[in-house]
């Protein structure tokens, strides 16, 4: 499988200066306002700016001044690497923004495969000086360059590894704690069409698990197999239609003759459901960043969770942003990294794995020795 290596971030909120290598599960753990979220939300703009969404993305963080750093920077860098299968090669992407006027403008963007010793750069751009090279030929667009989208974005197609690398890189998904108010598409009819995941807000849960049930019976039985051992009562979901080309999600119960509605089950039944069906999905991006998924969950759910997250983690690589101590009880230290606070009130990362804790961990659980205040990232 082809993975993400890791993540830089310089001039970023809280992240001034940070490395995070990118593990098959990796779960951020620390105090509030340190940066967990931050360093999701880096990722999403890096998968947005593969999109072409890079303004759209900066806009609704509140725009560049917003971002950067306080008092340490005016700029925002950001980098990524990725190693593919079949060949070992390394492709290393990195992006500078800086301010102009109101608005911004991309100072550097290179994306370069390295093998060996030997470097071979796809995009070299400086400005308004944008260059895509291949077999050392330069390519300057003949097209409409957008100048405040990535050159990235706009790589022609015809540049069959550096577009393998902009479609990874942009399948990326952040997803925040699913809205379950009463009127949440989550908690209503929903139309039939196909879907492979459940949507950010929950607006595809029941096609998703339509096409599931109908086409990838196993994976619809595991997600059931969760519900039934999560949930002792649980007997079956079922898609009634409810108007043409809308179906209905109801959850029969071995306790009731009638079945409850979606808008019937409860906040912790409707995002355990939810966050199930996302792992059990069938075509998950390449990078999934969930932010706090244990909220409104029983602590005794987070265990089922943890093994769900290292399942999917084969087929996706996933990190997750967490305050949940029972789920951190549920954890490897090498899954978990820890983010603490410099002198100057800047984040840092270490992985739990490089903190020396055998001695603790023979006595104590991990969530013990986090609470203790042994592997930092307390308030």
């Amino acid at each position: 499988m082809t993975r993400f290596q890791e993540i830089t971030i310089r001039g970023f909120r809280r992240l001034a200066d940070v490395q995070l290598e990118l593990r098959p599960l990796t779960v951020l753990i620390g105090a509030n306002g340190i940066g967990k979220t931050s360093l999701l939300d880096a990722f999403s703009i890096l998968a947005r700016s593969a999109q072409a969404s890079l303004n759209a993305a900066l806009s609704e963080l509140g725009g560049l001044s917003a971002l950067t750093t306080y008092d340490h920077a005016e700029e925002l860098a950001l980098g990524v690497s990725i190693e593919t299968e079949k060949d070992t090669q390394t492709h290393r992407y990195s992006l500078l923004i800086k301010p102009q006027g109101p608005s911004y403008i991309i100072a550097q963007e290179a994306l370069r495969q390295a093998h060996g010793p030997i470097a071979f750069d796809s995009i070299d751009s400086h400005g308004g000086d944008i260059r895509y090279i291949e077999h050392d030929q330069v390519i300057r667009p003949t097209w409409d360059h957008n100048p405040l989208e990535t050159s990235l974005a706009q790589v022609p197609k015809v540049f069959l590894w550096p577009e393998d690398f902009r479609r990874r890189l942009a399948s990326s998904t952040l997803y925040h704690a699913l809205d379950v108010g009463d009127r949440s598409p989550v908690r209503l009819p929903q139309p039939m069409r196909p879907a492979s995941l459940p949507g950010k807000n929950g607006e595809d849960l029941i096609p998703c698990l339509y096409y599931l049930r109908e086409a990838d019976r196993d994976r619809f039985e595991a997600i059931e197999d969760s519900l039934h051992a999560v949930f002792p009562d649980f007997e079956r979901l079922d898609f009634p239609p409810v108007a043409a080309g809308t179906l209905a999600l109801v959850w029969r119960d071995k306790r009731f003759s009638k079945p409850l509605n979606a808008n019937q089950l409860s906040e912790g039944m409707l995002r355990f459901l939810w966050i199930v069906t996302l792992l059990q999905s069938s075509q998950l991006p390449t990078v999934t960043l969930i932010d706090e998924p244990e909220v409104s969950l029983h602590p005794e759910l987070l265990n089922l969770l943890s093994d769900l997250f290292r399942e999917a983690s084969r087929r996706t690589q996933l990190v997750i942003a967490t305050h949940s101590d029972r789920l951190v009880r549920f954890l490897k230290p090498e899954e978990v990294a820890v983010l603490d606070a410099t002198d100057d009130g800047m984040a840092k990362l270490t992985w739990a794995d490089k903190l020396d804790l055998d001695e603790w961990l023979a006595e104590y659980s991990l969530d013990e020795v986090w609470r203790r205040g042994r592997m930092g990232g307390r308030a």
